[in-house]
């Protein structure tokens, strides 16, 4: 791909690309997204050509211990790497993602001769791409958005990994995007300059987003191995490079980069030309509009309000006074009431289940092709999609992205889950229906392993709160953080709401406290999360009538917990009691830590079932009354 695309890169980096190598981080530069990832020598050579800090040493230790030259791009916006792309079609979803909030931010802040937001996003892909399915998520929704400003360029090579895809990919490519509502220029030499400009050109002027079709030639420049598999993936050998510097004219020495083909690829005079342009008019922008200048520069910079822990923390107090019982998908929604007003940048929405999430608050507009000045986006069952596009806003900047579905549904948005914390990006991700609470739906709906299998996830904070003041405070915890995802998790049932002091608040924010407390030392201790705390709590009244001296423990995070100190862990969980019962309405297997040898896990280690949830949690014994049998057994 690197050869094959070489051509193309050459044009639309150099006639066309508005970005300032010397500030990889200018506001309004274009945005390139390498979708087809394995092609990362591509990348990694235009970023060195063009004047970006990755110097000859990186080339030359290509996929080596300890260099920023992975085999497939990582994000780092200071190299220059807008994404970190290589599972296939989530790049051009993150282009999506990433057209998208240029568009609402240009909504918001542009005004009447001040385009303060204008910049495209440009993405190469290939194959493999259109064949994965979220490429047609993706692509579909950009299309019914109109995100002219999106332009992708396809590798159309006829070859992937296992040969020639005619055997397995007939798709008539051009038309599909049409229906997309794309505009699309189909047939383009890829190795063809004047072809590319002409295409390029066509596609700046229109408003639709754009399908380059360029027809190129894999391994371009091989005499033996291209236009074949042979040239995907595996070195093409020291004679066969001597063939293609002998096929294309090249007598220099490896890493060898002439003066003047250097000077011809730097990009930093240029581009330090076109950022003072947009800084002396984001100057008078500031003048003229200066509330709105500051709020886009806080926005960028990815700041908070100056006043938020003090806004946050009335929020929460407001929350605590209310006392009310509810299901925490009513909480999250109480929540974002209560957050979203001071936050312009949350751009919210939901995978077709917004009713069912509730995530869309008061004061939620949604986002149009004609007005995309909302703060609302309806994605349609386009779990997948939604995810990866929320990557793409985040690492764009200027949002905090959040979106929702059914947890049992995270399953089919998990690579782009996956991504977002391997890039350590802001993205939050709600979940609700998150047990066999949920009832009726049935097992296929009815979520066992999902929770479990987020916690898995490095970089990964998931919270499962038991009621409304734990809820705001998973939010709370979410937009402050800075250095990965967030997963919150709410059930679709009814729960009672929990008394605490001052004290027990805060430490909720420690991810796991001591909810209910026993004079002296427990006999026993009951550690739960979301809608088992109640019952916990429960059980323990009924248990301390009987003379066992019961402490509950909620741990709405043990993300959050695990990384406090030995201190404050062993002073929630004292070693010395080992007589210990985790309930979890979740697979058992993470929860051994907590449990300890002498304890014991209620859990959920099979499929549900379909019936009303009360039924369910009697009849798989997320009652009281199993509680305190399976209690009164390891006591």
């Amino acid at each position: 791909m690197p050869m094959g695309m070489a051509d193309i890169a050459e044009v639309l980096w150099n006639d066309y690309l508005r970005h300032n190598p010397g500030n990889p981080r200018w506001e309004n530069r274009d945005r390139f997204v390498l979708s087809n990832g394995h092609g990362s020598m591509l990348l990694y050579s235009i970023l060195h050509l063009s004047g970006y800090p990755l110097e000859m040493e990186q080339i030359r230790n290509f996929r080596q211990l300890g260099y920023h030259t992975a085999g497939h791009p990582e994000y780092d916006q200071d190299l220059g790497i807008e994404t970190t792309t290589g599972p296939l079609g989530q790049g051009i979803a993150n282009a999506v993602g990433m057209a998208l909030a240029e568009k609402v931010l240009a909504a918001q802040f542009n005004k009447p001769g001040f385009d303060l937001v204008d910049h495209h996003t440009y993405a190469f892909t290939g194959d493999g791409c259109l064949m994965e399915g979220i490429s047609h998520e993706a692509c579909s929704l950009a299309g019914t958005l109109r995100l002219g400003k999106l332009i992708v360029f396809y590798d159309d090579n006829g070859i992937s990994i296992d040969g020639k895809v005619d055997g397995w990919f007939s798709d008539d490519t051009p038309a599909r995007f049409r229906a997309y509502g794309w505009h699309v220029v189909a047939d383009v030499d890829g190795h063809d300059p004047a072809a590319l400009a002409k295409a390029i050109d066509a596609a700046r002027a229109s408003d639709r987003p754009s399908l380059i079709c360029c027809k190129t030639v894999i391994g371009w420049g091989s005499p033996n191995k291209q236009g074949s598999a042979a040239t995907h993936g595996a070195p093409l050998g020291a004679e066969e490079v001597a063939l293609v510097r002998d096929t294309i004219g090249w007598s220099h020495a490896p890493f060898e980069v002439p003066d003047d083909i250097r000077a011809g690829w730097d990009a930093r005079e240029k581009g330090a030309r076109l950022e003072q342009q947009w800084q002396q008019m984001f100057a008078d922008y500031r003048q003229k509009h200066p509330q709105l200048g500051a709020e886009f520069q806080r926005r960028m910079a990815g700041e908070l309000p100056d006043n938020w822990q003090e806004f946050a923390a009335g929020v929460v107090e407001e929350i605590n006074t209310e006392a009310a019982d509810m299901a925490t998908r009513k909480a999250s929604l109480r929540a974002l009431n209560g957050f979203a007003p001071a936050l312009p940048e949350m751009l919210g929405g939901s995978a077709d289940l917004t009713g069912s999430n509730l995530t869309y608050w008061d004061e939620s507009k949604t986002i149009t092709a004609e007005d995309a000045g909302g703060n609302y986006l309806y994605y349609g069952v386009r779990e997948f999609c939604m995810s990866a596009m929320m990557n793409g806003m985040a690492v764009h900047g200027g949002l905090i992205p959040y979106g929702a579905t059914f947890l049992t549904f995270s399953d089919y948005a998990r690579n782009a889950v996956r991504m977002a914390a391997l890039m350590k990006v802001g993205s939050i991700f709600v979940y609700t229906h998150d047990s066999i609470g949920l009832g009726e739906d049935g097992p296929t709906h009815q979520p066992i392993e999902h929770v479990a299998s987020l916690r898995l996830i490095p970089g990964m904070i998931v919270w499962r709160p038991c009621d409304s003041v734990e809820s705001a405070l998973a939010w709370q915890a979410a937009i402050e953080r800075r250095d990965g995802p967030t997963c919150l998790v709410f059930t679709r049932q009814g729960l009672p709401f929990q008394k605490r002091d001052g004290r027990q608040i805060e430490n909720i924010r420690r991810g796991g406290y001591v909810l209910r407390d026993c004079e002296g030392t427990p006999a026993l201790i009951l550690i739960a999360t979301g809608s088992e705390v109640a019952v916990a709590m429960e059980a323990a009244g009924e248990l301390e009538k009987s003379g066992v001296p019961t402490r509950v423990v909620s741990i709405p995070s043990t993300d959050i917990f695990e990384i406090q100190d030995d201190a404050y862990r062993d002073s929630v969980l004292p070693a010395e009691v080992s007589a210990r019962v985790v309930i979890e309405a979740g697979v058992s297997d993470c929860w051994h830590r907590y449990a300890g040898p002498g304890g014991r896990i209620i859990g959920m280690d099979r499929f549900g079932l379909s019936a009303p949830a009360g039924l369910l949690f009697e009849k798989f014994g997320f009652t009281s009354d199993n509680i305190i049998k399976v209690a009164r057994e390891i006591l």
